[in-house]
């Protein structure tokens, strides 16, 4: 089954700071372990779920700044009807308003103590509640209308806020298991630092920790695309198919002549190359078609807004001031090697 198939991309959007570089520099020698001048940097990303690879990676100097300032930088070239999934440290009023007004997708958690007004009720249950609401009041309220869907889990109960406001085209079920894949990121992170050993850095000036970057994240891609490959040759999910081994047997492999994807395909369950996933699946329960409450036609969808002070919007000092980004770092992935891959 496609997933989203009414978005014409879906993407995870998240930053990690690397790890910190070894003293070795007199400049370096006098701070001491976990200062902050020691961490080289951080990376901005957006990770491309279905194709799983990277769409666009940013390196950004300043690890301690707000990932809201670069965020907008990182819509650039998105086509409208991308969908983005991103946690709660992206999480505001205005931002929300931005990617609507865009025309882009979105799908979050939602903030705890954010107030909000229930407006229409499409469908409630112990379970699960699924509704349009308005976000904030009085001092701070966002413009849209956005669909709020609450599902308890046990004893916890789950919120997730989106701007997909028709159930029939994005049901609860799917909505919860679409957040879920927010995680892929998470698990591209882990390649990189964990498994093509990121958090080792050849040296410590900036020149080399790019080029190292620059060649693990080549590598990388190369890597995903591959595990995508063996998955669809054997008609498995690409998780089912171990990363780590993929990682540590390729150079062996190659170096014997073999060919890689083609062993893994044949002898892959046997090596261990393929195996169960051991990803979680959340269960939703289904809801009937015809249990969800249209809402009404003449619904009004926009208001006036208000938003609070944002990190991402630093010096602003009304709602209709104008803030002209930064100019960022370079794209490095989104061109000629996303595509090459991609296609």
């Amino acid at each position: 089954m496609a997933l989203a198939p009414f978005a014409r991309e879906v993407l995870a959007l998240d930053e990690t700071v690397l790890d910190a570089v070894a003293r070795t520099l007199p400049s370096l020698r006098h701070f001491k372990n976990g200062a902050v001048e020691l961490l080289p940097g951080k990376l901005a990303a957006l990770f491309d779920v279905r194709r799983q690879i990277w769409r666009r990676i940013d390196y950004l100097p300043d690890v301690q700044q707000n990932c809201k300032v670069h965020a907008r930088a990182m819509l650039e070239g998105l086509r409208t009807g991308t969908l983005l999934l991103f946690d709660l440290g992206y999480f505001g009023f205005e931002w929300l308003d931005e990617l609507t007004t865009h025309s882009l997708w979105y799908v979050c958690r939602l903030r705890e103590k954010t107030s909000y007004t229930v407006i229409h009720t499409l469908y409630e249950s112990t379970e699960v509640f699924d509704g349009l609401v308005w976000l904030g009041t009085h001092q701070a309220k966002a413009r849209s209308v956005v669909r709020l869907v609450r599902v308890r889990v046990g004893c916890t109960w789950h919120e997730y806020l989106t701007n997909v406001l028709d159930p029939h085209v994005l049901s609860v079920g799917d909505l919860v298991r679409l957040y879920a894949r927010r995680w892929d990121i998470e698990l591209a992170f882990l390649l990189l630092k964990e498994h093509l050993r990121l958090h080792l850095w050849w040296h410590s000036k900036l020149t080399g920790i790019l080029q190292q970057l620059w060649a693990c994240l080549i590598i990388a891609q190369l890597l995903q695309a591959m595990r995508m490959e063996i998955a669809c040759q054997a008609h498995v999910d690409p998780f089912e198919v171990s990363m780590p081994l993929v990682v540590r047997s390729m150079p062996m492999l190659l170096a014997r002549g073999q060919d890689p994807i083609t062993l893994c395909v044949q002898r892959g369950r046997q090596l261990g190359f393929i195996r169960p996933s051991r990803r979680l699946q959340p269960h939703v329960p289904v809801i009937a078609a015809a249990d969800i409450v249209p809402r009404p036609a003449d619904l009004v969808l926009e208001r006036t807004p208000c938003y609070p002070a944002d990190a991402g919007r630093p010096g602003r000092k009304s709602s209709n001031s104008r803030h002209k980004p930064k100019t960022g770092p370079p794209n490095w992935l989104a061109s000629d090697l996303y595509e090459y891959i991609a296609q």
